[in-house]
């Protein structure tokens, strides 16, 4: 199978409580718990961080898409949050709300949920995903 990335991410965490570095190939993130958890909320907590992936992925799809057709639509903007529901199988629900800085006729509103959910960070959480750990 082919990687998606280039290049590993890579994290490391030390003594500091919580804190973590995450490198790709041009950066570091600093993530962290919120105070709340024993952390210092020196950076984004991991669902802060899984969320923000929907939300890039989808603000860059969509930009993609309205240049392309070259719509006047000059800012694009998402909320999101999650919630989880146990009732002997865990069920994660996704809230993500799109608006826009300007008026957009419905025909292309509903055009554009459409290709919002074809992000590629969409279609990677809408489909199985097998997560293979081991230690080495």
């Amino acid at each position: 199978m082919q990687k998606l990335l280039e290049d590993d991410i890579l994290g490391t965490i030390g003594k500091e409580k919580y804190h973590c570095e995450i490198t790709w190939k041009k950066g570091v993130l600093h993530m962290d718990e919120p105070e709340s958890s024993g952390g210092q909320d020196k950076g984004p907590d991991p669902y802060s961080t899984f969320l923000a992936s929907l939300a890039g992925c989808t603000l860059a799809t969509l930009r993609m898409y309205i240049d392309r057709k070259e719509w006047d639509i000059p800012e694009i903007h998402v909320r999101l949050n999650m919630s989880q529901k146990n009732e002997g199988e865990v069920v994660t629900f996704i809230q993500r709300e799109i608006t826009f800085s300007n008026d957009v006729p419905k025909d292309q509103k509903e055009r554009l949920l459409l290709i919002a959910e074809k992000c590629p960070v969409s279609k990677i959480l809408s489909n199985t995903i097998d997560i293979h750990t081991k230690l080495i």
